[in-house]
């Protein structure tokens, strides 16, 4: 494979890969929440066509699962990411990639949903929350995103002095956002 393709392919499966796995671990924060405050999960939508969520049939602490869904959904990437780095795995800029993917995605959603109260912003006003606290946590994660993926463009095969691409990532990250794709498939997105 030539590194154009392989750029092309590490990239876009890495992409479809972060977004996919940026639902899941966020809808699994959901789904702990509940589980330690004694709700009960009717349903988990996740889909590569559609926007995840959890649906509860019974929530006793709306606020804690509101909240436990993108808090676990920036700590377990983190977490990820730290292991394979403390590890010196030789793929560990992937995970390093999604956790800033994770830290983005989550602090834009909750902390720009303040302003139209959509989604988790929406519940978590809702439930008790002030704006500020929503604000708050997308100033923290934003920027600590920003942080993870400055300088890893030469990983991917990016800017003036672009690093080899290494088939290993390449196969990795494809094989993870199959994986991805087949999960959401199998659970559907009704």
């Amino acid at each position: 494979m030539t590194q154009g393709r392989a750029r092309g392919l590490l990239i876009g499966a890495t992409l479809l890969a972060s977004w996919l796995g940026m639902q899941l671990v966020h809808e699994m924060g959901h789904v702990l929440g509940a589980w330690l405050t004694g709700g009960q999960v009717e349903r988990v939508v996740f889909h590569p066509l559609t926007i995840s969520r959890t649906d509860l049939a019974h929530n006793p602490n709306p606020l804690v699962v509101v909240w436990a869904g993108p808090i676990m959904g920036v700590l377990i990437p983190l977490a990820l990411w730290g292991l394979m780095a403390a590890l010196r795995l030789r793929g560990s800029f992937l995970a390093r990639f999604f956790a800033g993917f994770c830290l983005v995605a989550n602090g834009l959603y909750i902390g720009v949903g303040a302003f139209g109260p959509i989604g988790d912003a929406g519940d978590m006003l809702a439930a008790g929350s002030a704006p500020w606290h929503l604000w708050l946590f997308g100033m923290a994660t934003v920027p600590l995103g920003f942080w993870l993926w400055h300088g890893q463009g030469p990983r991917f095969g990016l800017g003036p002095r672009p690093e080899a691409i290494a088939p290993g990532p390449v196969w990795t990250a494809t094989a993870l956002a199959l994986t991805l794709v087949a999960v959401g498939l199998l659970m559907g997105g009704h």
